[in-house]
């Protein structure tokens, strides 16, 4: 019992080596997470042999996994924190990206800034031409294998149709007032219009 005790911290860091390293084998496994607490458990173990006791070496372990356990999900060390979770394809609607191929209405390709495993994705335009490297967004998931896009300064967002609507209301009642011409009251809407801009 006591040479097996002994030899405790080193099996410790030779199981961790070997689950941090099926890791690699089956990504997202979460292996890492106990490969990582028990290398460092064992290498505590061997640095610092009166803490290699079986108690000890427990407590080291779960100390060691908990921790590991907050790096894998919180600090996101592997990058892209949901990008590997399978989405359906109207999810995309709404992502952004950049033309990589002129895109038409028959034609082309985008790369989404955050398009997962394989961010390329084949694209139409809703009518006329993108040119390459413009910024789009996805206006029809369309299936996911292709996408319809639009520029992104194309696309007016609830803003800047509220803002239009009101310009071609005190549009139409200046000239329902008799201002066809702007007169002074076009000019104290442009003045405010000018305000609310500079705002």
């Amino acid at each position: 019992m006591a040479p097996l005790l002994e030899s405790l911290p080193l099996l410790l860091v030779i199981a961790g080596i070997g689950l941090a390293m099926a890791e690699a084998l089956i990504p997202g496994a979460h292996f890492v997470v106990l490969g990582v607490a028990l290398f460092l458990a064992g290498l505590v173990g061997l640095l610092f042999p009166p803490l290699a006791g079986p108690l000890v070496m427990a407590a080291l372990v779960l100390g060691f996994g908990a921790a590991s356990f907050y790096a894998y999900r919180e600090l996101d060390l592997y990058g892209g924190k949901g990008v590997a979770r399978t989405r359906d394809s109207d999810s995309m609607k709404g992502e952004t990206g950049r033309v990589t191929e002129r895109v038409t209405p028959h034609e082309g390709q985008i790369k989404l800034h955050e398009g997962g495993f394989n961010p390329y994705y084949a694209a139409r335009s809703m009518d006329g031409e993108i040119p390459e490297g413009t910024e789009v967004m996805v206006v029809d998931p369309g299936g996911g294998n292709v996408v319809t896009v639009e520029p992104l300064e194309a696309i007016e967002d609830p803003i800047d149709r509220e803002l239009r609507r009101e310009r071609e209301r005190a549009a139409q009642r200046d000239e329902e007032a008799g201002f066809e011409d702007g007169g002074e009251r076009g000019d104290a809407v442009r003045e405010r219009e000018t305000d609310s801009e500079e705002i």
